[in-house]
């Protein structure tokens, strides 16, 4: 790539800061040669798109609206862009991670561009990524050039727009207005190369067109001009009427035998970005034009070239062009339609191949349209300015022309035929003569530096999450039991303290880099960083994960159980970004490390499966209890298709634990265990109660108390399980156990499990050896909240107990 000063300061706040940037410049100097070279060779997870199929297509990127999924008609402030209704706005986790991860957005075509649109970008990136920064923390990179094609906007359109933006260039955005961006504009033309034809397409780009060079320009005007055949002479129309009307009328003129050739289309690509007629018509003798640039080591054409079809075949077509002693076999080329995933293995944003469009890369080329002339130079062009209707039209129809010897004028230029909007020469006019110096680019590099490294520190998402579950407590404490304040205000405080001595740190770390390089050349920022992340990795064990590990709640409300668990998720998920940041950051940082670990931190959470649930049991000292009840709960609840609360709340579970009722009377002073509940389930849970005062040797304290005990009062303690043992050792089954006993055969079953571990009892002789060999490559690949979530997703010929029994195998292995 040929470089100048403006391109390598491009290239340095594109790489190596994180300013927004407003890369412009005339016609002709480089901008798309940037664009690809960025492509290739910058470190930054980006993304391109641009606002037209076609656009999106040559740029090699997707559409804004397809990839933000933005509705196609105005964007207004009280638009409520997370409502689907009438347009897909529902993101996959892969869309989500790529805005999560992402470090540089690419918008090609900026001047086309609408400024509610670019507003949509911003609150989308917000929405996924930091809701207090514009455009959600992300870099963008604007491509255009304004004095080219404006943004459609139709008058309906700009009626609702017109109360919210000056006007519906981008740069009218409030969020363009917010980022800060510098404007880099390149200078050097490497399409025209004599100095009086670039003068005259400066003065119309800069509405100040003189008479000297209207003279000059108007020495062209030809209007009767004939090319000659072969001559590689392209017409340039302001309508696709006319440029169509020319094509047909020229291609009519010709005797040879026309063939057309269809083209072949793989995947999504939707008509609207077709590249090229999907049944191109051609003759022998048919001026031609090519649309891509060749990609073989020959380079024998490219994008704009003009030639003539000496020779057609089915599966080629041989064009000579004017200047060259050879002539071109083409074949079809192939355009991809792509769109953005993450590698699995590296989580690299990659581009997948969505569709594909083959078609020869050939357009008749007797005519053309202005609009579709943008990107493309020509030797030789017969200019139609007459009728011009837009801004930027005759601009760009005569910077499309390599040098004033090839242009032919078939209509006389003046100046009210260069339509300029006021409000691109205001805007250009504020932005002229302020190109960032090498100044602006080393305290942007320091700022971009010392805010990865504020990053790396900054713990004030954990806060959010935090005083949520703390509102979700006080609003709901009736409906919670176990210990859920405590833990969550001693994080709260350490995430305060946290917070403020990140901030003198910050300050600390700023003050040094005033002083010397950039902080990653820095060896005293490097050394007070290295402690930064020992003295942070060691407090967030102390003092962040040993409180969450006491953390224990359990409520029966299925709306308060899921916002507390998405709330704890997130703050899980965030305590294993910074163990990983820090861990891989000890012995110090640099800008591209830290990038690299920031996007792989977004992955890390998807690494682990989903655990179980952290339902813990506290305010009760029965806790076996507690678990057997939980479980006869759950599995009345399975067998009988009902919700567990509606079996006994978990308010009743807490207080049979405490009361042990041992028979009905005392089972119905519970609160909440009506006479309907007792008659359905009080048989079997007064049979899970008294196995257990049993097996722990509690009795009751009198008689006549039907549910108040004490613990414990002894006595002569028999072994109940070794008597379960001992039966079953005799061979008895467990049914012939359990009916000697009068016991619940899940409780003999219990008992005999119990002695596996030992090896007293081997697993398979209390399950079938079938179950057992399915469920040990079964359950290991499975995802589960709990034992009930796991039958569930299982065969109904698997019972609780064969699946306890594997479990507990597995978690010993």
């Amino acid at each position: 790539m040929k470089t100048n000063k403006e391109l390598e300061l491009a290239w340095e706040f594109v790489n190596h800061t994180n300013r927004s940037i407003f890369l412009t410049g005339k016609a002709g100097t480089g901008k798309t040669t940037f664009l690809h070279q960025l492509k290739k060779d910058s470190l930054k997870r980006m993304v391109v798109v641009a606002p037209t199929g076609v656009a999106a297509i040559n740029a090699k990127g997707v559409t804004i609206h397809s990839f933000f999924q933005l509705p196609f008609g105005p964007i207004l402030p009280e638009t409520d862009l997370n409502n689907p209704s009438g347009f897909n706005r529902r993101f996959n986790k892969t869309k989500i991670n790529i805005i999560k991860s992402l470090d540089l957005l690419v918008i090609d075509e900026i001047s086309m561009v609408r400024a509610d649109v670019l507003d949509g970008i911003d609150r989308t990136l917000r929405r996924f990524r930091n809701r207090d920064q514009v455009f959600g923390g992300v870099q963008l990179l604007m491509i255009g050039d304004l004095q080219q094609l404006p943004p459609v906007i139709r008058d309906n359109e700009w009626q609702l727009l017109k109360h919210v933006y000056n006007n519906g260039f981008f740069f009218s955005s409030r969020a363009f207005q917010e980022c800060g961006a510098v404007t880099i504009e390149l200078k050097h033309i490497f399409r025209q190369e004599n100095p009086e034809f670039i003068a005259i397409l400066n003065e119309i780009r800069n509405n100040n067109l003189s008479e000297a060079s209207t003279r000059e320009l108007n020495k062209h005007y030809q209007p009767d001009f004939t090319p000659k055949q072969n001559s590689g002479y392209v017409a340039l129309t302001t309508h696709n009427r006319k440029a169509q009307a020319i094509n047909q009328r020229e291609l009519d003129k010709l005797r040879t035998e026309p063939k057309t050739y269809a083209a072949q289309i793989d995947g999504k690509f939707p008509e609207s970005s077709f590249p090229n007629d999907e049944a191109l018509e051609l003759k022998v003798g048919a001026q031609v034009m090519f649309i891509k640039n060749d990609v073989s080591p020959e380079k024998e054409y490219y994008n704009g070239k003009i030639g003539k079809i000496t020779y057609l075949d089915p599966e080629e077509v041989v064009v000579k062009c004017p200047d060259d002693d050879f002539e071109i076999v083409v074949k079809p080329e192939i355009w991809e339609n792509i769109n953005y995933t993450v590698d699995a293995e590296t989580k690299a944003i990659s581009e997948t191949r969505i569709g594909a469009f083959m078609q020869m890369p050939l357009r008749l080329a007797w005519a053309i349209t202005i609009h579709k002339s943008q990107g493309l130079t020509f030797e030789k062009a017969i200019v139609d300015t007459e009728g011009a209707f837009a801004h930027g039209q005759t601009y760009v129809a005569l910077s499309r022309c390599k040098s004033l010897e090839g242009l032919v004028l078939k209509s006389k230029v003046s100046q009210n035929q260069i339509i300029n909007d006021l409000n691109v020469t205001s805007f250009n006019e504020e932005t002229k003569n302020m190109l960032p110096n090498q100044e602006i680019l080393k305290d942007s590099k320091k700022l971009f530096q010392l805010n990865l490294i504020a990053e790396i520190f900054d713990f004030y998402k954990f806060k959010y999450h935090l005083n949520r579950i703390l509102d979700i407590y006080y609003k709901n404490a009736s409906s919670i039991e176990g210990s859920i304040e405590s833990p969550v205000i001693s994080m709260k405080n350490t995430i305060t303290e946290f917070l403020k001595i990140s901030h003198t740190f910050n300050i600390q770390l700023k003050e040094l880099s005033e002083k010397g390089d950039l902080p990653e050349s820095d060896p005293n920022i490097q050394e007070r960083f290295k402690k930064g992340v020992s003295y942070f990795n060691k407090k967030i064990e102390t003092d962040l994960v040993k409180p969450l590990e006491t953390l224990e709640y359990t409520s029966d409300n299925k709306a308060i159980d899921k916002d507390l668990s998405k709330n704890l998720d997130e703050i899980e998920n965030l305590l294993k970004s910074k163990h990983f940041l820090f861990e891989n950051l000890s012995d110090g940082f640099s800008t591209k490390k830290i990038l690299d670990l920031r996007a792989k931190s977004v992955f890390i959470t998807e690494k682990s499966s989903k655990k179980t649930k952290k339902t813990i049991i506290s305010g009760t000292s029965n806790v076996h209890l507690f678990e057997a009840l939980r479980a006869l709960r759950n599995e009345i609840a399975q067998e009988n298709d009902l919700i567990h609360y509606q079996v006994f709340t978990q308010k009743s579970l807490y207080a049979m634990c405490e009361m042990l009722p041992l028979n009905e009377n005392g089972l119905l002073q519970i609160n909440g265990m009506g006479k309907t509940r007792v008659k359905k389930y009080g048989k079997a849970i007064l049979e899970v109660i008294n196995n257990y005062c049993e097996e722990n040797n509690i009795e009751k304290t009198d008689e006549e108390s039907e549910f108040e005990v004490k613990i414990p009062i002894k006595k002569k303690k028999v072994d109940t399980k070794k008597v379960s043992l001992k039966l079953f050792k005799s061979g008895k089954s467990i049914k012939e156990i359990a009916n000697e006993r009068a016991l619940n055969p899940n409780t003999i079953f219990g008992h005999l499990a119990h002695y596996i571990p030992s090896g007293e009892v081997d697993i398979t002789s209390l399950m079938p050896q079938k179950h057992y060999d399915e469920l040990v490559k079964i359950i290991p690949g499975k995802t589960f909240e709990n034992l009930s979530d796991l039958k569930h997703q299982l065969d109904e010929k698997y019972s609780f107990g064969e699946l306890r029994l594997v479990l507990n195998e597995l978690s010993n292995f």
